[in-house]
């Protein structure tokens, strides 16, 4: 479970007969607006003509927690069915562990027991209960004018130019700002796809008018619980804020941010720092990088175990696969870091209640 205040968790495989999430503490009273939602989820499934070629609806059907289309303040359980299995591959090689993929963890960890069919529990899949979470927490954010926007800063080795931070929250495009590297980032993964292989890359993700003073000490730091959050998503393997490990070549003259007034608002000349310094917000654009790697999924051949007849084995796989799952991971990291900051921004408005109280 993710969240302190507003939490979540995700439940069902592949495979199974649904995904879902359970999101608990939704303020009562959000509007439920489908087409909101599903726009976020058709986000989620990437690049028509370069994802998988597995369609499922993903619409979701709400258990609990909404009545006449508000939510109500209980639990919100949103479910979404799986229509488009098939699974007579993966029976195939159930004893066969896909290298980069979590087959062989889960076999020791569950002891056999878990779901193999397209990674079970840990695929993909499951992302739509982060993206329906991602929902409500928009929605929270949007009252306090708090805005989050993510793009594809790089795949592989084409990476985007340098972009304003209204380049990223103006731009019509869906995936990526930065036009001229967008069609080159296309021309890689086709090409890539082609060879039946698979590339990474990194999504860049801005909060924008975030209040100072979200986050504070040790397991409320706002950079441990944004970096928790996005390690939760499958294939992440990398997060960084601000200058990141570059940081780590300047010198502090170098890396500081400098403090001024602007209109009587304290801000800092450079962001450095990414928003975020001990832990808490310092209400400047908070910048995260997550880096994901190549999908795991490939058509070459590849060296293996047959756990069962305890024997090497090449492995050619079959089935459905994205050569780059960056596109389709940008809306689900928006939706981490927006959970991660209305759960933050809530917790903080209780503090700010209670100051208030102590002047009435």
């Amino acid at each position: 479970m993710i969240g302190r205040l507003l939490r979540f968790s995700l439940f069902g495989e592949s495979h199974g007969r649904s995904v879902g999430v359970q999101i608990d503490g939704v303020p009562p009273g959000i509007k439920i607006e489908e087409k909101k939602i599903m726009t976020e989820l058709e986000r989620r499934k990437g690049i028509p003509e370069l994802s998988t070629k597995r369609k499922e609806t993903d619409r979701p059907e709400f258990l609990s927690g909404v009545f006449k289309g508000y939510t109500t303040g209980g639990p919100v359980v949103a479910i979404a069915k799986n229509k488009d299995v098939d699974s007579s591959y993966y029976e195939k090689i159930r004893n066969i562990p896909r290298p980069g993929h979590s087959d062989y963890s889960a076999y020791m960890k569950y002891f056999g027991f878990n779901d193999y069919r397209g990674g079970g529990m840990f695929s993909g899949r499951l992302t739509f209960g982060i993206v329906v979470a991602g929902y409500f927490a928009r929605e929270i954010l949007a009252k306090a004018g708090i805005r989050v926007k993510a793009y594809a800063k790089s795949i592989g080795n084409i990476k985007t130019e340098r972009l304003s931070l209204k380049d990223v929250f103006e731009s019509n495009n869906p995936y990526c700002p930065d036009d001229l590297a967008y069609n080159q980032m296309l021309e890689l993964i086709k090409k890539t796809k082609d060879e039946g292989d698979s590339v990474g890359g990194i999504v860049e993700s801005i909060a924008l008018d975030v209040p100072p003073g979200l986050g504070g000490f040790f397991e409320d730091d706002l950079e441990a619980n944004l970096s928790k959050a996005f390690f939760m998503i499958p294939a992440v393997k990398g997060v960084e804020f601000g200058l990141g490990f570059k940081a780590s070549e300047l010198k502090g003259s170098e890396a500081n941010d400098p403090f001024a007034f602007n209109k009587g608002k304290v801000v800092t000349k450079t962001n450095n720092c990414g928003g975020i310094l001990g832990g808490i917000s310092d209400g400047m654009p908070i910048i995260a990088r997550v880096a994901f790697k190549p999908t795991s999924s490939i058509f070459k051949e590849q060296d293996s175990v047959d756990l069962q007849a305890g024997k090497d084995v090449k492995l050619n796989l079959k089935g459905r696969f994205d050569p780059c799952i960056v596109p389709k991971a940008i809306p689900v990291v928006e939706a981490m870091m927006s959970f991660s900051l209305a759960d933050s921004y809530l917790r903080w408005l209780s503090w700010k209640e209670f100051k208030n109280l102590e002047r009435k």
